[in-house]
């Protein structure tokens, strides 16, 4: 069995800079699991203000809301945006939409390293 494999990341960028990919995509998940900015970054390993920052570079980059806050009370922690979790839905097609393709071409170019 063959173990050549290809390997790719996937993102989306405005400007050189960061929009969205894996590593959001899973603060965003981490965030529709807990209800919390804080707890989605302690589960992901990473400071609130690091987790605060990319949410609100990812807003403002795209321009729109995808994390509602609420402080205080009872009904204290955060939710996604319906456009948040469309975001995220797109993004997880478009990943492995990418991935076959790249699978796809990995195999046209590199058939001959294949042959018995």
């Amino acid at each position: 069995m063959n173990k050549l494999k290809p390997r790719s990341k996937t993102w989306i960028e405005f400007d050189e800079e960061v929009v969205f990919g894996a590593g959001r995509a899973a603060l965003f998940q981490a965030i529709e699991e807990t209800g919390s900015i804080r707890q989605a970054a302690n589960k992901l390993g990473m400071s609130y203000r690091a987790a605060w920052g990319k949410i609100k570079a990812t807003e403002e980059r795209l321009g729109i809301r995808l994390v509602e806050k609420y402080a205080g009370g009872l009904q204290s922690g955060a939710v996604l945006t319906p456009q948040a979790k469309e975001l995220m839905e797109i993004f997880q097609q478009f990943k492995k939409d990418s991935e076959a393709s790249v699978d796809e071409l990995f195999i046209r170019h590199f058939n001959k390293f294949f042959s018995s």
